[in-house]
């Protein structure tokens, strides 16, 4: 079994999770400092409930892409591609706008889950259910993210599943160190390098749903002719339906399907074929969404930098 489907699901399950064990260990010491112990049962149940939804969201958008499968078996080669490339589009939205808007929110997410934690708890006798529906919006949020990833990589199978369950679980190890052990890590340095890590994959997230979109149609164009959207009127090895001509061919020299190249394929989007509008949208990306990120990790004043304790 080809294992390297796993490590994009992994460093993303990874960052996101990290995000979700900050939270989820700032409750709980706010709990712990306020001597309300008594609901780190609601805190548990909040994340047992946030993973299990997220999980049923994947299994949905799974089902989604079968079910559109077989209301017209002939049509398989067309709808299998077109949905993911959909999923594929709004994961890119997601994770993109999250990466951004988080790394700007970072800085104030500790002051943030304090007032939320001391709000629930000034209404004693629900505070129980406002603790739990604070870590399970927390939760969900960072499992959308990655079930939506997921889905857009349907056709991998069990193997991106894989890697998000052991990203969840570095996650944890990651939390426990911090608040149960004291190990200080540096957590402003482990999302910037994470955050890197994440725009090189959805830039090859980008590249995947173009191709994704482009067989879509080229299976239209032949199968009708009234549907023809492609670009060109002689689909070739050499030129697509919508991607235009071949810019590279490197199969013979590194194959994506083979290491180290299928490495650099799941987490820097190369491709051992790339067509002209996948190496223009990649390269747009990483200029738009990655020099965004770049300012927002560097715009950061010197009184920001500071390490602020998360217990």
């Amino acid at each position: 079994m080809d294992f390297s489907a796993a490590l994009p699901t992994f460093i993303i399950t990874l960052r996101e999770g990290v995000e979700a064990a900050l939270v989820v260990g700032i409750v709980l010491a706010m709990l712990a400092k306020a001597n309300q112990s008594r609901l780190n049962a609601w805190v548990y149940a909040g994340v047992g409930a946030g993973i299990g939804l997220s999980a049923a969201i994947g299994a949905v958008f799974a089902s989604i892409i079968q079910a559109a499968k077989l209301v017209n078996p002939q049509y398989a080669n067309l709808v299998k591609p077109l949905m993911e490339g959909t999923f594929s589009v709004i994961a890119i939205a997601m994770l993109s706008w999250m990466l951004i808007w988080m790394t700007k929110q970072a800085r104030f997410m500790k002051a943030e889950v304090e007032g939320a934690v001391q709000t629930v708890l000034r209404a004693d006798s629900q505070a129980g259910w406002g603790v739990f529906t604070l870590v399970l919006i927390a939760v969900l949020r960072e499992g959308v993210e990655t079930v939506l990833f997921i889905a857009s990589n349907f056709q991998e199978g069990l193997v991106p599943i894989i890697g998000a369950v052991a990203g969840i679980l570095f996650a944890a190890l990651i939390g426990a160190l911090i608040f149960k052990w004291g190990v200080k890590i540096n957590i402003r340095l482990f999302f910037q390098v994470m955050g890197i890590f994440l725009v090189l994959i959805v830039a090859g997230l980008v590249v995947g749903a173009l191709r994704k979109f482009d067989q879509a149609f080229a299976t239209l164009a032949l199968s009708d002719s009234t549907w023809n959207l492609c670009f060109s009127s002689q689909i070739s090895a050499n030129h697509s339906c919508i991607l235009g001509p071949m810019v590279w061919n490197t199969s013979n020299i590194l194959p994506d399907k083979k290491f180290p190249g299928v490495i650099l394929k799941v987490l820097f989007g190369y491709r051992e074929h790339l067509y002209l509008v996948q190496a223009v949208a990649y390269v747009s990306f990483l200029l738009s969404v990655g020099g965004l990120y770049l300012r927002s990790i560097t715009a950061t004043s010197p009184q920001n930098k500071k390490k602020i304790p998360v217990s």
